[in-house]
């Protein structure tokens, strides 16, 4: 099983990243949240001129959405990786897959800079931030291109590696 792990191993550990990321947000949340709600009321009272009356809800949600999209994306992403792991596709693709997959946690990234952001430049700018900007268009494109590969392999075997079965499929020999 260590051999299967060595060609996504980089893939894991992104995703495993982006879940402990989740985890630790959902933790503070739980331990500090009024730290949190805190942090959004001085950065609003300091740039009043930025806010509206939704801006404190609508900034306590880029937080939680950062939590729940971690979680949730390197939950369904760490599944696959797994598929990439366990197909027999070429070393390089499945680097480049599982790569590819493990920059999903960018995007729940976007969500907490919008949340850290929002308070001080406004909610429309921390939107339109260019850090914001890259996390959302790395995270999203590197997702999809890594389920492009992979969908590609699956459907039509294309970046499969010679004489190299899926795991557990290997013929049994007759004694």
């Amino acid at each position: 099983m260590k051999d299967y792990f060595k060609d996504t191993r980089i893939g894991i550990a992104l995703v495993l990243i982006s879940l402990l990321f989740g985890i630790g947000l959902g933790i503070g949340f739980g331990v500090a949240e009024d730290s949190f709600k805190d942090y959004i009321s001085e950065g609003i009272a300091a740039h009043q001129n930025l806010h509206d009356a939704k801006s404190p809800s609508k900034i306590w949600r880029y937080g939680q959405r950062a939590h729940f999209h971690a979680t949730g994306i390197a939950a369904f992403s760490i599944g696959l990786v797994v598929l990439v792991m366990l197909s027999n596709m070429k070393t390089t693709f499945k680097k480049a897959a599982s790569t590819l997959i493990g920059l999903s946690g960018l995007y729940p990234q976007a969500w907490f800079v919008m949340f850290l952001l929002a308070p001080s430049i406004g909610r429309d700018a921390a939107h339109h931030h260019w850090l914001t900007e890259i996390l959302i268009y790395s995270g999203n494109g590197g997702l999809l291109l890594g389920i492009a590969i992979l969908a590609v392999h699956l459907g039509t075997n294309a970046f499969s590696s010679s004489g190299q079965p899926l795991p557990g499929s290997e013929p049994v020999l007759n004694s």
